[in-house]
């Protein structure tokens, strides 16, 4: 990538090549990625610009993401921003980077029979990371109030800094708590939450990309993985109200776990759910006494 005369098509083939041979996946995707966003286009208009020869502090620039990549940063962790639905989120090591997994999240929730049949629902978000469910929620449905929640001060900062991003500072309310158990009682009719819930064990084996770059606090779920779904089910009880409804992202290997934990607590109506994969993913289930 030396010489400033190479048109895109060519440094994007210089990066794949380069970021090959340091043994990172996906390596054509990342440059195309990078120049998505030096040229900022959409990476579906980016025909529009591999002929053209960029500025050399382009090519720079470029070359400085790639390097990033080839240490093992997270590309969207190098460009600062990732999209979620209908959002472009800031992203940055003070959260976890949101996966699209996650989105059908926001679906299951916006199709439930709590959201249809209340006209302002509350609705908290237990982990809001960078905030992307409870963005997104305020972001499509017309009226609400909406809670974000993290134990993380770095976390919340990102996620008003998101808020205000994307126009939605004045609907999102933010606050640092461990759980959701301060909230008064049988008050919110929505609990979701995306928590921490890979094994211990399991988080030092992680790719490094994630480990090493990505928040542990918001990967590590205890022994089974199952620490913070305790707590939160522990909270559920009191301050969801009688119809109100819980969702959470879960491990694709949790999910006759999950059913149990929450038959023993009372809740009923649970549902696991399955991601587009085909993997179990996500639980909901009713507060109904």
């Amino acid at each position: 990538m030396d010489a400033p005369t190479k048109k895109w098509s060519e440094l994007i083939e210089l990066g794949e090549g380069f970021l090959t041979r340091k043994g990172i996946e996906e390596s054509r995707s990342i440059c195309e990625l990078l120049v998505a966003r030096l040229t900022k286009c959409g990476r579906g208009e980016l025909h529009r610009f591999l002929s053209e020869v960029p500025e050399e502090r382009l090519v720079e620039a470029m070359r400085r993401g790639l390097q990033r990549v080839s240490q093992g940063e997270p590309i969207q962790y190098v460009l600062g921003q990732w999209d979620f639905r209908e959002l472009t989120l800031k992203v940055d090591s003070r959260a976890l980077i949101p996966r699209p997994e996650t989105e059908q999240l926001i679906d299951l929730i916006l199709r439930s029979d709590v959201i249809k049949q209340t006209p302002k629902p509350l609705i908290v978000d237990v982990g809001t990371g960078t905030g992307c469910i409870i963005l997104s929620l305020a972001k499509e449905l017309k009226d609400g109030f909406f809670v974000g929640l993290d134990i993380s001060p770095e976390a919340l900062s990102l996620a008003q800094e998101n808020a205000v991003r994307c126009g939605l500072a004045e609907r999102v309310h933010f606050a640092q708590s461990n759980g959701c158990g301060e909230l008064d009682p049988e008050s919110v009719d929505i609990l979701v939450s995306n928590p921490p819930y890979i094994r211990s064990t399991v988080v030092d084996g992680l790719p490094a990309h994630i480990r090493d770059h990505e928040p542990r606090l918001a990967l590590d779920g205890g022994a089974d993985g199952l620490d913070v779904y305790r707590e939160l089910v522990q909270d559920a009880i009191m301050i969801l109200k009688t119809g109100g409804v819980l969702f959470f992202e879960i491990g694709e290997d949790q999910g006759v776990a999950l059913h149990d934990l929450l038959q023993d607590h009372g809740f009923t109506a649970i549902c696991i759910h399955k991601d587009y994969a085909g993997h179990d993913r996500f639980v909901s289930a009713l507060q109904s006494t």
